[in-house]
């Protein structure tokens, strides 16, 4: 840390450390980027990271997930709220009229697979975890009862009353599947809604289109649960109204009809037979409005902030798991150990194969994408990370750093290396002074250079 100090170019590291946002883990790039007069072959200008310090340019990692690094996680986080949001009240390439389509916030949730303390509010008052007058005692000799009222931070929330009796194949194996029951959910969805309109299913787009966003976040007894903006708009998307037929009521009795009608199936292994998993009793469906308990901004934030988080709730390992790795070394919980040694074992079984749970064990066996879209939702992360890049090259243009020149008419040819990523120990600590960003907290956050 100290020869960092008082090397000469300490302050441009710095300003690399900065612009990175904070990252806690930046890439490092060697190479140059040149520009060239077409016309002419004249080299007009040249970035070379020979003069930069450790001869590297540091640029973010761009992870969404918090646990690896805060800093971009939140970058993430951000688009995601303004994307969600977007298709909720316009902008980003929505017309605002988008506010007077049928929209419903809707939870998906998972079935029960066994009693798990829980935190329990009514009225503003917690109450007992599992208060049975008449409890009974399981087969290993556990009452099933709790009269504890859990504090929100008690690492015992989500983990069984009786470990034993806790059913963590199908935990597991609904992980597992609930990318395919929510594709099947989907489809279910847009069949209702052309039966309900007196359509054909590939009558339907000319009439009416089912966009949607969606969020997976974890329980803490270690299941996922999807939160989903649903909306009904005209054909080709939101700048159409939708048909008259499709109201707010017609888009709750669709849902209730697929979340109720749709199952997948685990097949059969080590003589057990097939399990048909379905959703969760608990359906969740309300209405976003711009004014009231459930506004648009409420649920962009809520779909945000899960975007940017995994399964480190249930206290698994943010990193792939190696099914040679004794799990004993890890500082896990009982719960979260036989989670990720159920995947471990069902991924051994040839007709479990496709699931793939033995690569997937750090995330309890789900191994769908966090967040994502439909095709009309609104803007994507792609095209809000574009905006970002423009807005930064012609802050470079203005201020001097790269000459102004046309497009058409300056040829750009650039030469890029990977060289490593995160940050020494020392370079760690003055990089979280520099941005204020917390500490990593182990030598894998701390990443490598060769």
């Amino acid at each position: 840390m100290i020869k960092r100090l008082n090397r000469p170019d300490y302050d441009r590291w710095a300003s690399q450390v900065r612009h990175t946002g904070g990252c806690r883990q930046p890439i490092h790039l060697r190479g140059k980027v040149d520009h060239y007069d077409q016309a002419t072959g004249k080299l007009l200008h040249r970035y070379t990271t020979r003069t930069e310090p450790d001869g590297v340019l540091r640029v973010p990692c761009k992870t969404r997930r918090a646990t690896r690094c805060p800093a971009c996680a939140e970058t993430y986080r951000a688009d995601t709220y303004h994307l969600i949001r977007a298709g909720l009240i316009g902008g980003k390439g929505v017309p605002e009229t988008v506010t007077g389509h049928p929209t419903l916030f809707v939870t998906l949730t998972a079935p029960s697979f066994g009693a798990v303390h829980a935190r329990r509010e009514h009225g503003g008052k917690v109450q007992p975890c599992h208060a049975r007058r008449n409890a009974t005692t399981c087969p290993h000799g556990r009452g099933m009862s709790c009269t504890e009222r859990h504090h929100k931070d008690d690492p015992r929330l989500g983990e069984p009353l009786c470990p034993d009796c806790y059913d963590y194949t199908g935990s597991v194996l609904f992980n597992a599947l609930a990318p395919l029951l929510w594709k099947r959910f989907a489809d279910s969805l847009r069949r209702h809604l052309a039966k309900l309109g007196g359509l054909l299913l590939k009558e339907l787009r000319h009439h009416l289109t089912l966009s949607f966003a969606k969020v997976a976040e974890y329980q803490r007894r270690g299941v996922v649960h999807f939160h989903a903006v649903i909306r009904l708009d005209g054909p080709g998307g939101p700048t159409a109204p939708p048909p008259a037929w499709a109201t707010t009521d017609t888009l709750t009795q669709a849902i209730q009809h697929a979340a109720k009608a749709v199952s997948a199936t685990a097949p059969s292994h080590e003589g057990q037979p097939e399990r048909v998993l379905r959703w969760g009793t608990q359906l969740d469906i309300r209405p976003i409005t711009l004014h009231g308990d459930l506004t648009e901004q409420a649920v962009a934030g809520y779909i945000a902030k899960y975007a940017t988080k995994a399964a480190e709730c249930v206290g698994t390992l943010d990193r792939r798991i190696n099914p040679l790795d004794d799990l004993e070394q890890y500082n896990l919980r009982d719960h979260a150990r036989r989670l990720i040694t159920t995947c471990l074992q069902l991924g051994t079984q040839p007709e479990l194969a496709d699931l793939r749970l033995t690569d997937w064990a750090h995330m309890l066996g789900f191994r769908g994408h966090f967040s994502t879209r439909s095709r009309h939702y609104s803007t994507t992360l792609g095209e809000l990370r574009a905006d970002r890049e423009h807005h930064a090259r012609d802050n470079d243009i203005t201020t001097g750093r790269l000459p102004l020149f046309d497009e058409d008419t300056v040829l750009v040819i650039s030469t890029w290396e990977y060289a490593g990523k995160g940050h020494s120990l020392g370079d760690a600590l003055l990089a979280a002074a520099l941005t204020e960003t917390p500490l990593p907290t182990s030598q894998h956050d701390l990443g490598s250079r060769p």
